[in-house]
């Protein structure tokens, strides 16, 4: 099962020189970027650890590359996502983001069916990946 959070998920995963031309689509717009990764993908968990501080100061796509790279090889296991911020509004949006890594086995979700009052079902879901401690949810890394 693949995750599919953010722009372009349902895509195949980037190459750098795809991901170079995003970063380079998001310079262009004035739009700063970060690094982030996390080992529990739910699609509630918008708050993954970030790598390192914002780029708000780099103007240069192998700079934000770089960033990218050291957490890939930092975090060979976990889920790696870009994002950039809009600011335009008055407030820190976030303008584009997408994944740029996935560990080798993605676990998935399981859906759980609750009948409530009045005949109503309701629906929650699960990460199998967290049956395991944070940290240790995929092999070592």
């Amino acid at each position: 099962m693949r995750i599919t959070q953010g722009t372009f998920s349902y895509l195949p995963d980037f190459t750098d020189e795809e991901i170079t031309a995003q970063i380079n689509y998001a310079l262009d717009n004035g739009w700063p970027l970060s690094v982030e990764f996390t080992d529990d993908p739910h699609p509630r968990n918008t708050y993954w650890e970030m790598w390192g501080l914002p780029m708000f100061d780099l103007k240069d796509p192998a700079g934000v590359l770089l960033e990218v790279n050291a957490c890939r090889e930092a975090k060979p296991n976990h889920y790696v996502r870009l994002n950039a911020y809009d600011a335009r509004l008055g407030r820190q949006t976030t303008a584009l983001s997408f994944i740029v890594q996935r560990p080798a086995e993605e676990p998935g979700f399981r859906l759980e069916r609750t009948e409530v009052s009045d005949r109503r079902i309701q629906y929650t879901t699960f990460a199998y990946a967290t049956k395991e401690p944070a940290g240790q949810r995929y092999s070592p890394g």
